[in-house]
């Protein structure tokens, strides 16, 4: 069972680290960032409703628990999705990656904002400091603009802000419903699904060509990013615990480096690898003070509430 778990964590932090350089096979295919998310969580839907009829588990009920999932679904997949997807059109995925990492500082903001049992430690507020110095340092602030587009960089920036928002404020209603992770992420791919099968249509034309490559890396981005990913994120909280389980975003900037620079050939300044450092730095420092808490969580609403945010949402993948 240990090395299970840790097998399971390896594979978990490859798939989401793997998950922007899809999102740029997509891109480089033609295919809109609309229509990415929208394959994406489509994909990811299909395999979970797989799991439930595996597991003998059902979607959730009731009018209020859907309307979270489906805000759920927009803060931490149909606008995030989105905007790496259009950040992707303008910087390299490694770029991406890194970008990424600001999510558990933007997430830490909105919980001391939202939730009551959240405080700003000294220790914390030094992570932020830290982390968000670390930002500057990727954008090379110093300079007025970074080598790559500025633009991308700060959509990169703004789905990272999205998970940060949505992770929150899954914790705070999604949370306790009585319902399994998987459960809840189903029920929000799901609405996600439904929300781009309306936008994409309206907003996007169809792709002039569909080639193979463009696809495969779509359909892998939803089966393994937002379908088996969760599965083993549901796992390793099982297994390991969810402090355990939030340590696996900061193995994802490295595979993004690595996979943009080794697969697509991609190219980054100095000042960028070493944002990503003091990214992750300031991320763990904002975290160590909540990791008592997660640990004494009874295992019901650890479980409801990482499988929910999918705790990627803390850390997700593009």
């Amino acid at each position: 069972m240990r090395s299970r778990w840790r097998l399971q964590y390896l594979a978990l932090a490859l798939i989401w680290g793997l998950s922007f350089l899809f999102i740029s096979e997509g891109i480089r295919g033609g295919f809109a960032p609309l229509q990415i998310a929208l394959g994406r969580v489509a994909t990811g839907a299909a395999v979970l409703l797989v799991v439930l009829a595996v597991r003998r588990d059902r979607l959730p009920r009731g009018g209020r628990t859907w309307a979270h999932l489906a805000m759920a679904a927009v803060l931490n997949n149909v606008i995030p999705f989105t905007l790496f997807g259009y950040a992707e059109q303008r910087i390299p995925s490694a770029l991406a990656g890194i970008c990424n990492a600001s999510t558990p500082l933007f997430g830490a903001v909105v919980a001391f904002a939202m939730l009551p049992d959240e405080r700003l430690s000294p220790r914390r507020a030094v992570g932020l400091g830290t982390g968000f110095a670390g930002v500057f340092v990727v954008l090379g602030a110093w300079t007025g603009i970074s080598s790559h587009d500025l633009t991308g960089t700060l959509l990169a920036l703004g789905g990272g802000l999205c998970y940060g928002i949505g992770f929150p404020y899954t914790r705070r209603f999604l949370t306790g419903t009585g319902y399994s992770g998987p459960s809840l992420a189903a029920g929000q791919l799901l609405c996600g699904t439904v929300i781009l099968a309306v936008l994409a249509p309206l907003l996007t034309s169809a792709p002039a060509s569909w080639p193979a490559t463009a696809v495969l890396s779509v359909l892998l981005l939803g089966a393994l990013g937002t379908g088996i990913a969760y599965v083993l994120n549901y796992a390793i909280i099982a297994a390991a615990g969810a402090t355990v389980a939030t340590t696996v975003g900061y193995l994802l900037p490295v595979v993004a480096v690595a996979a943009g620079l080794a697969i697509l050939g991609e190219r980054l300044t100095w000042n960028e690898p070493l944002g990503a450092v003091i990214v992750v730095t300031g991320a763990a420092l904002t975290q160590a003070s909540t990791r008592i808490r997660a640990v004494s969580r009874t295992p019901a609403a650890t479980t409801a509430a990482s499988g929910a945010a999918t705790a990627a949402d803390r850390w997700s993948a593009g």
